[in-house]
């Protein structure tokens, strides 16, 4: 049975100090996430910005990173937030199930071997190794090689998706939404190639 994710609390408004003064309002929620996210991945321009990506990262170090990706969680596909979102359920996924995650991983390889290397999996994948993978193109969020990122990730829904549709136990609802989250991610890719990913 597949879990469901649940949606983190949304983060408090210390957090949104310089953003705006009605951080309630869900435009403003969208515009400090998608700032927000431009920062991480793009990286501060000022002493303003520093001081936001900051207090980001020591809320994400004290209450953990889903009180910032909610922010993300309704930015469209197509965007930095939108891909920060898919990247952070699937390292959420892989958290909560990582044997689940490894038995479909080596289920899909078989059918996706091209994906397989771009995922960078060793074989056999573990849980251990595939939380490792996870972490690796996480942690790859921050510079120029956000396109590598998103590629990397994708290769890897791609593969838990075919996988999961192969097994028996396999949701295929589920499995199609992984392959759908693959598809969004390597578009991100393309657009982050084309330096028009916002």
């Amino acid at each position: 049975m597949t879990e469901r994710f649940k949606k983190p609390a949304l983060p408090g408004a210390e957090l949104f100090e310089s953003q705006a003064d009605n951080v309630s309002d869900p435009a403003e929620m969208a515009a400090a996430g998608h700032r927000i996210a431009n920062l991480l991945v793009r990286g501060p321009r000022n002493d303003e910005d520093q001081g936001l990506v900051d207090r980001v990262l020591h809320l994400a170090d004290a209450e953990g990173l889903g009180v910032i990706a909610d922010l993300w969680s309704h930015a469209a596909a197509d965007t930095v937030a939108g891909s920060l979102w898919r990247l952070y359920l699937l390292r959420t996924w892989v958290y909560r199930s990582p044997e689940q995650a490894a038995r479909e991983y080596a289920a899909g390889k078989a059918y996706a071997p091209v994906h397989e290397v771009l995922a960078g999996v060793v074989d056999p994948p573990g849980p251990d190794e595939v939380m490792a993978l996870v972490d690796t193109v996480i942690r790859g969020v921050v510079g120029e090689d956000f396109d590598v990122t998103l590629d990397r990730a994708a290769a890897f829904a791609h593969i838990i998706g075919v996988g999961r549709g192969q097994l028996e136990s396999g949701d295929p609802h589920s499995a199609a939404k992984l392959v759908d989250t693959a598809m969004h991610l390597r578009h991100c890719a393309e657009l982050e190639r084309a330096a028009r990913l916002h």
